[in-house]
This record gives structure tokens, sequence and C-alpha cells, in this order.
């Protein structure tokens, strides 16, 4: 039997990711790809992949997978408990797994999102250049469920050798920098200040798409209606109710409300790990222009950014900004 991952328990909502398929906004296609793409990258590096190889992403964890060969394989994101046949297993690590062994993947503890990534990588069809599932579009494979098999590509290479990979658990509170938005002067000086001052809290209304906050609205100056706008992975928007909504990795192309701000790429994925009831606060990003996405970002100096990024609120470098 060729090698691949038997779906012995899918979990809630679990989908196959790699790093989504940019570059086709002007059709309409959304990027899609790993919501916490740190996380993935550095499951494909523990187990010596590409950084674009595609994993799973598992909504809050509680999956359960065989290997029909031994391969090797990485979990990483959210903190859960992680058992290889009868034996607790470290996330974090390169892990060897014997062939026909039952990998069991625990209930999230914190965060979201945990990721599991094999050695040669998903390979369903790709569609655009990538495996990554569209729950808004519909593109790339279906929502993983019991009893798939999902195809291994070939191992290009012996995992790093590697203690552990630190990971901190995802934050508690999260400040995030945000970048002027196209319509900020759509807003009254009183509604920029808010988004600037006010905590807002993650809504249970949060998935791919976006993060929906609830808190202090933001009122307009301006009345009426845009017509659509582009939008990209970060952007601010404004509803009529007056209660921001963040894009995430499966956001619309477009829309028609306006944009009052953007998220810092680099702390996007932060929101991928934020569970309904996360405290969240903006401050204004510093500096000349917003970092490269993280998806896009070189691996080593992605990987160097773990720590900053995941760090509690009072040691993030966007707190004393």
């Amino acid at each position: 039997m060729s090698a691949a991952l038997e779906v012995v328990r899918a979990g809630v909502r679990t989908t196959v990711q790699d790093l989504g398929r940019p570059g086709f906004a002007h059709l309409g296609v959304p990027r899609s790809g790993a919501a916490d793409a740190g996380a993935l990258r550095l499951a494909n590096r523990l187990v010596g992949n590409p950084a674009d190889a595609a994993g799973l992403e598992i909504l809050l964890g509680g999956a359960r997978l065989r290997a029909t060969r031994a391969p090797t394989v990485a979990v990483t994101g959210a903190p859960c408990a992680v058992t290889v046949g009868d034996r607790p297993a470290d996330p974090g690590l390169p892990l060897a797994v014997p062939a026909g062994a039952l990998i069991t993947i625990g209930q999230a503890r914190a965060g979201l999102r945990v990721y599991a990534a094999a050695a040669g990588g998903i390979v369903v069809p790709e569609v655009l250049g990538s495996r990554a599932t569209d729950t808004l579009s519909g593109l790339g494979p279906e929502q993983v469920r019991d009893g798939d098999v999902l195809p291994l590509g070939p191992v290009l290479g012996p995992p790093p050798g590697v203690d552990l990979a630190p990971y901190p658990p995802p934050a508690r509170e999260l400040r995030l920098r945000v970048w002027p938005g196209p319509r900020e002067d759509w807003f009254t000086t009183e509604a920029v200040t808010t988004l600037f001052t006010a905590v807002y809290r993650v809504s249970p209304e949060t998935d791919r798409v976006g993060a929906r906050l609830t808190g202090a609205p933001l009122t307009r100056a301006v009345d009426g209606e845009l017509p659509s706008e582009g939008l990209v992975l970060g952007a601010i928007q404004v509803p009529a109710n007056g209660q921001p909504l963040i894009f995430l990795a499966d956001h619309p192309t477009t829309g028609g409300y306006p944009v009052i701000g953007v998220v810092d790429p680099g702390d996007v994925d932060l929101l991928g790990q934020a569970r309904p009831g996360t405290a969240i606060t903006f401050v204004r990003a510093p500096g000349r222009g917003p970092r490269q996405p993280s998806s896009e970002r070189p691996a080593g100096d992605r990987d160097s950014l773990r720590q900053e990024r995941l760090a509690p609120v009072g040691d993030h470098p966007a707190a004393g900004a």
C-alpha cells in the first residue's frame, strides 16, 4: 500500500491546508491557506517538508489518524495531548510513527487550531496551484471526513536534528498592530480613537472567513454605501452595526462596507488561534509599512518570530507602541 494517512476520526472540522493560492484576487478567488500559517510552516519544517506542503488543520483537535507506512509526523498549533499507539508523544517534535500505528490528537487546551504534517505532505489534487480547502468559495478538497484516505507524497529529506521547537501557547489577550485603512476618513474622530482605546472580544460568530468582534460600536462620519472594493487579509471592515470584522484566510475578495484599518500581516496568525471571548486591543503600527505576510516570509525569519508574536500582551513588541 502506498503511503497515506487514514482518517479514523476527523474531529469537528478538519481541512487540508497549505499556504494558499495568492495572486488570484482579480479573478474573485480568495487566498485561503492555513489560518495560522506559522504553525503549519513549523510542522512542515519538523518533518523535512517544504514550507508550502499540505497538512491538516484540525479545529479544536480531537482527531485520530492511522499511518499506512512509517512516516515522520509533527503536531503544532494549539496545545494538545498526542499519543502514537499507546505511548504519549510530544507536540513540536518530529515523531517517528510505526506503520499501522494510531495517532491520537487530543482536544486543544487553548487556542483553536491544531496542525498535523507528515513527511511527504498530503498530495490531494491541486486547484489553482494549491491544495487548500477554501470554505467560502468551495475550491479545493472537501472537508476531511471519517474514513478518508489522504495520500502522502515522496519524502524529500530527513527531518531536522532538533530537540524541541519552542511554541508558546496562544495568548489570552491580543494586542494587534493596525495600519490605516482606505476608508478611515469615513469614520468620526471619536470612532478612530475608540478603535485604539477600547477592548473588543472575539465573537462566537467567528470562522476561517473572519473574526467578528464585539465591543464599542464605531460611528461613521459619512452616510451611504460604498461600491464594492477590494479586500485584503487582515482588513477591518465595519458593517452597519458598527462592530468590527477582521478578515482571515478565506475572506472574500471584495466588500461594500468601509475598511477602517488593516491588521499587520505579522499579527494575523494570532487571530487564527483566538477563541471566542479573547480580548483584542489595537495599536497603530509603527514603521514604514506592514510586515511581510507570514506565509511569504523566509522560513528562518518567520520561525524566529514565533516567540515574539505569541508572547503575552505585556511582552509583545506592540505593547509599548
